[in-house]
């Protein structure tokens, strides 16, 4: 009885052994995939969007390329200016096609907006029309430096190219820096307000190694403002 007993606790404890394997078999894999699922949700949009934000960049550049080719335009750089971006983070990029990535990239000011055309931080309203004071979609073509009274003192005119901003040059809407313009991200904070009336305005470093830029430059050079949708 007593060698019956002994090894009858003998396969209870082989049994509870071999459960407990098992079952820690079975949610260390339960663990793994809810790990992974996790690891999945976290990731996918901290990581996705700058990829998915690089490749829709890829793809401006790609355009504006084709379209300096065929107007006689600089085939070294472009100025990209992705207004669809959060204020706070880096929208303006002078792309070098020959690298194909972003040579320089900054913050950049939009027009707050004149009655009626009033645009917020990440909310903007965008106009053609004279003294709305609003910024304008479209292609331009940088045209000659000149005196600014803000930032480093040195401006680009802008010749509008579409209808969305023919009117740009006699709105006097220029290429320059301001002082209270960040020279690095605010975000989550968003740009503040009041720095531009429709130009586009950058840092002062930025603006420094703009104007070394262009003033090399034989060929105007492309600036292309866009929102995405």
């Amino acid at each position: 009885m007593k060698k019956f007993l002994k090894w009858f606790i003998y396969i209870v404890l082989l049994i509870l052994i071999i459960g407990g394997i098992g079952t820690a078999i079975y949610y260390k894999d339960r663990l793994w995939l809810i790990t992974k699922y996790f690891e999945r949700g976290t990731e996918s949009p901290s990581d996705s969007k700058p990829q998915q934000s690089m490749i829709s960049l890829e793809n401006r550049a790609k355009e504006a390329y084709e379209y300096a080719k065929a107007h006689d335009m600089d085939l070294d750089h472009a100025v990209l200016i992705d207004f669809s971006r959060h204020s706070g983070k880096n929208r303006f990029f002078v792309w070098n096609f020959k690298k194909n990535k972003p040579e320089i990239e900054s913050l950049v000011a939009h027009g707050y907006g004149n009655t009626g055309f009033e645009s917020t931080n990440q909310d903007i309203v965008f106009s053609n029309q004279p003294n709305s004071y609003a910024s304008s979609l479209g292609k331009y073509k940088l045209g000659a430096r000149s005196y600014s009274k803000w930032g480093i003192n040195i401006h680009y005119k802008m010749h509008g190219l579409e209808d969305t901003n023919s009117n740009a040059f006699n709105r006097y809407i220029v290429l320059h820096s301001y002082k209270s313009i960040p020279d690095e991200e605010t975000y989550p904070s968003y740009l503040p307000m009041g720095f531009s009336q429709g130009c586009p305005v950058v840092d002062d470093e930025t603006m420094r190694k703009m104007d070394k830029l262009l003033q090399a430059k034989k060929k105007p050079v492309l600036l292309w403002i866009y929102y995405l949708e």
